[in-house]
């Protein structure tokens, strides 16, 4: 099984990502690190990636679901996954891999990016990316609100598991 954790920079992909790794006992990988230096670069700058910036990082992901899926292991991704067809290149018709939609209030994602520390995001990015994203509907994510509690969100995705 293989879960990707979506949403924009702000929502709490990596800290979700990382909780739901830990009860389901597995590894997990932030999709930042798949990411080029150049494209690093250009984000840190406020420059927003176009989706030829994105392609070879989206690939690298799915090669990455591809080869945990041969070996058998669950795992778990933090992965923006913004648009569809973004999501219909990391899942390829895998029926098991699921995407975990943290959404949440721009007012919120705002004062949450304001506050980190040490990531290359630059904050301008996040009207980029509220403008690129499309929205998952039910049939393609489990959807839960960022302004839950961690333990919420994670035990809620865990419930809505089982029932898949």
């Amino acid at each position: 099984m293989i879960l990707i954790v979506m949403g924009v920079s702000g929502c709490g992909k990596t800290t979700i990502g990382e909780m739901l790794a830990e009860r389901l006992k597995c590894d997990f990988a932030d999709a930042d690190s798949f990411h080029s230096q150049a494209n690093k670069d250009k984000m840190h700058k406020g420059i927003p990636l176009t989706d030829d910036d994105r392609w070879p990082w989206l690939n690298a992901i799915r090669a990455s679901i591809v080869e945990k899926r041969a070996d058998g292991t669950t795992h778990v991704y933090a992965c923006s996954a913004l648009k569809r067809v973004y999501r219909d290149i990391l899942r390829n018709g895998d029926k098991d891999v699921t995407f975990v939609y943290l959404k949440g209030t721009e007012e919120l994602l705002k004062e949450r990016i304001k506050t980190r520390k040490g990531h290359f995001f630059d904050p301008a990015l996040l009207k980029s990316q509220l403008d690129t994203l499309e929205a998952p509907g039910p049939d393609e994510a489990i959807e839960v609100d960022i302004a839950w509690s961690p333990e919420k969100i994670v035990n809620t995705v865990l419930s809505e598991m089982d029932y898949r």
